[in-house]
């Protein structure tokens, strides 16, 4: 097994230098473990869903930690997010900084203890699965369809396992424990109907009405349901962009996945030469691009800027990347051909929001970067670069 290093591993020891806790958080099975003993090699480790170790931190928090001090790794701590106040005490006894490195799979949960809790004391970083560039130390794709159809999560490369074989076994386990966990759900085959519902409407702006006539449950129930999907990495929400330009901008979200294997799989499909006659190829093109974009961000430590934009007109853009002082209006083509038709929108955009032309993007399913009169072009595994 081959360890794939990960961009995110520079940040995470540069923060433990600075704050007592560091807390990693992401999707069950996207390497936080693995991140955590890899970047600190000596540190004593500890996983809080052994029964027996959860038990003990649960009952007497603090022997505990006082056989953890001085540099450790505690896995799953949302399993008992309690020590964190221990946790506290401890760190301002010590105050020694990266004393505790802590993993926790749930971002709401984990973030809400973390934020009552350790505030000022702990960094927050999020680990997504593996991004196209990490893959390519070990592993290079030829095209963007066998990425979106495997996906990125380290155990199906590690373990050369099928994708089909994997992602049903990760959604049972996901729903099993993670959903049991956040939320006490009765149906869940009406949940995971809606799950499977969530991943026909990836791309696309989110509708919690027509879901809650589909699944037959309320609109609240709907919006408790992507809440739970939100809190454990499966679904991101794409926000639509506030700058309005004088024109009425729809207001309601875009509905993603943070991983497109995980997508497929809901979606039934069995192998590249499905995803290739699949209708929605573009979206979970975009999909791809979207959560490549995240992914970069995230392994610089940063939050998330991105955005989308869309008038009451139908005049769209996929991706804005909002820096603060600049805007970067990108859309996002499937198609391995560059059309000069694809500049459209982008140059609709520029119009109305004054925006130089040449910072527009066109990220395409081919492999060439170009810079152009109406902006620049750029192949889908160079899509990160976009991210500062």
């Amino acid at each position: 097994m081959q360890y794939i290093k990960r961009e995110l591993s520079g940040k995470l020891a540069e923060l433990a230098k600075k704050f007592p806790v560091v807390a990693i958080t992401g999707p069950r099975q996207s390497g936080k473990t693995t991140l955590a003993k890899f970047t600190f090699p000596d540190y004593k480790y500890v996983s809080l869903e052994d029964r027996d170790e959860k038990e003990f931190a649960s009952t007497d928090p603090r022997t505990f930690l006082s056989q953890y001090e001085g540099g450790s790794i505690i896995d799953e701590i949302q399993k008992c997010p309690d020590l964190l106040s221990y946790i506290q005490t401890h760190t301002d006894k010590n105050n020694m900084p990266g004393e505790f490195i802590i993993t926790g799979s749930e971002n709401l949960l984990l973030s809400q203890h973390i934020s009552q809790t350790l505030a000022g004391r702990a960094a927050y970083v999020k680990l997504l699965p593996l991004s196209i560039n990490e893959l390519m130390q070990t592993y290079k794709h030829e095209d963007f369809e066998e990425y979106i159809f495997k996906g990125f999560y380290p155990r199906i490369y590690d373990l050369k396992i099928n994708p089909v074989d994997w992602y049903p076994n990760y959604i049972n386990t996901y729903i099993e424990k993670d959903v049991r966990q956040l939320k006490n759900i009765d149906k869940l085959n009406v949940f995971e109907k809606f799950i499977k519902l969530c991943a026909a409407g990836c791309g696309q702006i989110l509708n919690y009405s027509s879901m809650a006539n589909d699944c037959g449950v309320s609109h609240n129930t709907i919006s408790s349901w992507i809440g739970i999907l939100e809190a454990s990495y499966i679904v991101y929400l794409l926000k639509p962009h506030h700058n309005n330009f004088n024109k009425r901008i729809i207001k309601m979200p875009k509905l993603y996945f943070y991983d497109t294997g995980l997508t497929c799989s809901l979606l039934g499909l069995n192998s590249v030469g499905d995803l290739n006659n699949y209708f929605h190829k573009g979206a979970l093109f975009e999909n791809l691009i979207v959560s490549e974009l995240l992914k970069k961000r995230f392994n610089s430590g940063k939050p998330d800027n991105l955005y989308f934009w869309r008038n009451k007109t139908g005049n769209e853009i996929d991706i804005v990347i909002d820096n603060g002082t600049d805007l970067i209006p990108v859309e996002i083509k499937s198609s391995r051909t560059i059309n000069s038709e694809f500049f459209k929108n982008l140059k609709y955009y520029c119009n109305v929001s004054g925006i130089d032309r040449k910072q527009s993007v066109i990220v395409y399913g081919g492999e060439q970067n170009q810079n152009r009169s109406d902006g620049r072009v750029l192949g889908f595994r160079a899509a990160e670069t976009l991210i500062e």
